[in-house]
């Protein structure tokens, strides 16, 4: 062991900030064997692994340790009763992985340090200090401000997951003081997360402003009654000690006792047998795979799930070669084009990767195309990007030269994109079948990476690039701010250099490439095949069809709305203001608060961190059910949001070339297969409202057309009587009856001729409630009586259909067991938070019991979209599909069509189980026609 001095280059990691980054980053995990959350110790792993395996260059480590706090009373707690005081609890099932991170530490024979009665940053401080008096440097691995104080003389720090160095340029950025001064200005602001006072009212800004004026804490303190503004005055002179005792809290202590030193800390290669071994033990099998082959030595046997589990992806991809971006070729010329398709043409398959001006299909022009025809093998074909600005030898905005002719290359390419003997490979194909289709190319036959990742994990992680490439292939893609920028300097990719775009868009097709090599061969093996072959990759040409054809809003119909909106909340404002004494901005929830609580003197109030009352929507409708005011500002908010959201924000979204509303819908969003609208969301417009029912009328068809509505009947209750086995509800579906009314009189004993609306009001709202599993309290809110009473009406509903608390016990307990739910067409839909304890433990055991309702019932409408051009394409362009608003699609047509796209609609939507699920009721459609979407519905 060599002792440490000049040359040494010292790593101290911030080991609470690698744990709770990877428990929040990513979605929880339990061992297989014995149900113990692991997922923060993956993540941890994963992170060490990662940062120890990283060529640092010049910043190379030769000594290394992880440094963690011990307990949670330190000498600051000594000094201030109340430090940290105003922290949450740790999250249960993180606090059994606390100590399993530190196991993992010394399996990759790293040291792991920490030292009672002091927090990990004074061991690092201490540290710090040490190696730089030997003349070594440092670098420390957090981005936490309370560490930038050290920053300076040697010692410098970086953000692991930036990928970015803090110097002192940094810490000046961040706090507008040099590292010396930093203490200064955490005493004066005080840390609300830390619970440390500070000054009352001065912030950073202000901090740095006095202490650059002053320079130190104390010369501003002793001149604090020369400061011109009374209230910063005032206060420096009265907090003076509580000041002072801020800077003794935030300051961290550069003598912290160590009974270690610097040299035994040196950096040492892990031992195999010890690493995989813990791994194993964790159950690792992603990350055994990957340590062992960076080792060079075989991964450990780790027993699989038991055969009757849907697996989820573990498998590392087998000897794929490293991502090297310089190797990836820019396409100059027609004949190294012709020399790539001709390689996609042999091989049968190519990844491909459009770059665009943009984000919105359409409107972004076509900038360039990525290829990718085998791992590591990659290249970009410029088509349009252009001189960056002053300093150009070409003009700004001048296209640059070498650069393929664009319809020359897209010629070339349309006979690859459009060949049925080649398959095309994309992540989120949809935006690239866009983008190409307004070029005139028909991309397919298609596969997606996205969805196949959709398939086979919806619920346990994310789909997008960065996340897939990140969690299965180990690396971190280039990311886009490094290419485009951010902020003010933001530029669009025409405006990227030609060498750097190549190196960003090649290797996204090389990622895409090589996900879809994992992926492929896992979709049989997880049984997910028939969901992603028939649910997931069809619905990308009909949805893209539906999006670039758009659906017709009248903006002058929104204007009138607009200003409708306008007059009724001035009206309820003046209400309001009568109602509370005073004129005040019903915008505001604190000056809201002030009334309701102190001036009104109402019960409930609730006062959160900065001071001001709760004024959510909750709270509100609690308080409407005995004041007015309440009441009458909620009816304000619901106009306001109907204005901003909806009347108002839709003529915005109006394509001036089209003249035509174009959402996205995001096929892998929602982990139960709901489609979700964005851009603007179409899915969420009010409907329970007049007002909101109004905002329909907007919607309308071209001159000679009607638009068309066809809607589910109550499918979400007709699946759950199928699924629960409830004789009685099915019966009543079959005979066609009044769901909502039978419901009532199973409950209450009231004949179906004596049922009040409000009974069967109750009745509806149970039945809709406990698809969602709904509380005797959230009950007890929709139907505004007392909770008892909601309570007494679930329990009497269990108790005369007792087949679907059974389904709901028997679904919570196979999701507790496998981790998953499915539904009937097989869609899996993972339930990582099952087992959780605490709040969320109610929330998931309430989404795993409505996922297989809710999933179902999405994929039943997937289905009828999938089999709906087929079924329409009689009538031609007299026909299309718009919209699909989760149980209902809305089409428009010629008037004289109208009653035979309505036949042919509705038999594909009413069969669309078929042949599958032989359902036990009978799935019914309700069609409307109109002159705009709300006369139609």
């Amino acid at each position: 062991m060599s002792e440490f001095g000049k040359g040494c280059h010292l790593h101290l990691i911030d080991g609470s900030a690698f744990i709770f980054r990877a428990f929040h980053a990513l979605p929880p995990l339990t061992r297989k064997s014995d149900g113990l959350p692991v997922g923060a110790v993956q993540g941890f792993c994963d992170m060490l692994r990662r940062y120890v395996g990283r060529d640092h260059g010049e910043f190379a480590p030769t000594h290394i340790a992880v440094i963690f706090d011990k307990g949670s009373h330190t000498f600051r707690n000594d000094l201030y009763a109340e430090y940290k005081a105003n922290r949450d609890e740790m999250p249960e099932d993180l606090r059994p992985q606390i100590p399993l991170t530190r196991r993992a530490t010394e399996a990759f024979n790293i040291a792991c340090k920490e030292v009672e009665g002091y927090e990990a940053d004074d061991i690092i401080a201490t540290l710090a200090r040490q190696a730089r008096e030997a003349g070594g440097r440092v670098t420390i691995v957090s981005s936490d401000k309370d560490l930038m104080q050290l920053v300076g003389d040697g010692v410098e720090m970086f953000d692991a997951m930036k990928n970015r160095r803090i110097d002192r340029d940094g810490v000046m950025e961040k706090f507008g003081v040099t590292p010396d001064k930093v203490v200064d200005v955490q005493a004066l602001a005080g840390d609300s997360t830390d619970n440390v006072p500070g000054a009352p009212g001065i912030g950073i800004k202000t901090a740095a402003l006095l202490l650059n004026e002053y320079d130190t804490l104390e010369a501003l303190l002793d001149r604090a009654e020369e400061i011109k503004q009374k209230k910063r005055r005032e206060t420096l002179i009265e907090y003076r000690a509580q000041i002072e005792l801020s800077k003794s809290l935030v300051k961290l202590d550069e003598n912290t006792p160590l009974d270690f030193t610097l040299a035994d800390l040196e950096l040492r290669d892990p031992d195999p047998e010890t690493l995989l071994g813990f791994l194993a033990e964790m159950e690792f099998r992603t990350l055994s795979k990957r340590i062992a082959e960076t080792l060079g030595t075989d991964a450990p046997t780790i027993p699989e799930q038991a055969p009757d589990t849907a697996d989820t992806i573990d498998d590392a991809p087998v000897e794929q070669p490293p991502f090297d971006p310089d190797s990836y070729v820019c396409i100059r010329d027609l004949e190294t084009l012709g020399t790539w398709i001709g390689k996609a043409r042999e091989r049968g398959w190519v990844a491909i990767d459009t770059e665009t001006t943009g984000l919105n299909e359409m409107t972004a022009e076509l900038v360039g195309v990525s290829l990718c025809i085998e791992a590591g093998q990659a290249a970009y074909l410029p088509l349009a990007h252009r001189a960056e600005g002053d300093g150009d030898l070409f003009g700004p905005g001048d296209i640059l030269p070498n650069q393929v002719d664009r319809e020359a290359a897209l010629s070339l390419l349309r006979d690859l994109l459009e060949d049925p003997a080649v398959m095309k490979i994309g992540q989120n194909m949809k935006y690239d079948a866009k983008i190409l289709a307004r070029t005139g190319i028909a991309i397919a036959p298609i596969d997606d990476t996205m969805l196949m990742s959709y398939a086979m994990n919806g619920g346990e992680h994310g789909h997008g690039m960065d996340v897939l490439s990140e969690r299965y292939l180990g690396h971190q893609p280039i990311p886009i701010k490094e290419v485009i920028g951010s902020g003010k300097s933001q530029k669009t990719f025409d405006r990227v250099p030609i060498a750097d775009a190549t190196r960003y868009a090649a290797e996204d097709a090389d990622i895409t490439l090589r996900l879809w090599q994992l992926f492929k061969p896992q979709l049989h093996r997880v049984r997910v095949t028939r969901v992603y072959e028939t649910m997931e990759r069809p619905m990308v040409p009909v949805l893209a069809a539906m999006e670039m054809h758009g659906v017709k809003v009248d903006r002058d119909t929104l204007s009138r709305m607009s200003a409708a909106f306008s007059q009724k909340m001035a009206g309820l404002e003046a209400e309001i203001h009568a109602l509370a004494g005073e004129t005040f901005n019903v915008g505001s929830p604190k000056q809201l608060g002030e009334i309701l609580f102190d001036k009104m003197g109402l019960e409930g109030g609730k006062k959160g961190k900065t001071g001001a009352y709760a004024t959510g929507a909750d709270i509100l409708e609690d308080l409407a059910t005995e004041h007015e005011l309440p009441a009458r500002v909620l009816d304000w908010r619901q106009i306001s949001k109907l204005k901003s959201t909806y009347t108002d924000a839709l003529q915005e979204h109006i394509n001036p070339a089209t003249g035509r509303v174009h959402t996205s819908y995001s096929i892998a969003g929602a982990s139960t297969g709901r489609l979700a609208s964005t851009d603007p969301n179409l899915q969420n417009i009010p409907v329970r409202t007049e007002e909101g029912r109004r905002i329909r009328e907007a919607f309308v068809p071209e001159n000679g057309r009607v638009l068309v509505s066809l809607d589910y009947s109550q499918i979400e209750l007709r699946i759950l009587a199928h699924v629960a086995g409830i004789d009685a509800l099915k019966q009543a579906f079959r005979d066609g009856q009044d769901i909502h009314a039978m419901t009532a009189s199973e409950m209450f004993n009231v004949p179906m001729d004596e049922m009040t609306p409000e009974v069967r009001r109750q009745a509806k709202a149970i039945n809709f409630g406990v698809i969602y599993g709904i509380s005797g309290f959230g009950l007890a809110r929709n139907l505004r009586i007392p909770r008892a009473d909601a309570q007494g009406f679930i329990d009497r509903y269990f108790e005369r259909f007792p087949g679907i608390k059974a389904y709901m016990d028997d679904t919570v307990a196979f999701a507790k067991a496998h981790n998953r739910v499915e539904t009937l067409f097989g869609r899996v839909i993972h339930t990582p938070e099952i087992n959780a304890k605490g709040p969320r433990a109610g929330f998931a055991r309430r989404a795993a019991i409505n996922a297989p309702i809710q999933g179902t019932a999405a994929d039943i409408i997937r289905r009828a979209m999938v089999r709906m051009p087929g079924a329409i394409a009689p009538l031609g362009t007299r026909a299309a599909m718009l919209l699909q608003v989760h149980d209902e699609l809305l089409f428009e047509v010629e008037a004289d069509a109208a009653d035979d796209l309505v036949a042919r609609a509705t038999e594909v939507m009413e069969g669309a189980a078929d042949p599958v699920v032989a359902l036990d009721v009978p799935l019914v459609v309700e069609a409307g026609q109109g002159p705009n979407w709300a006369a139609a519905h």
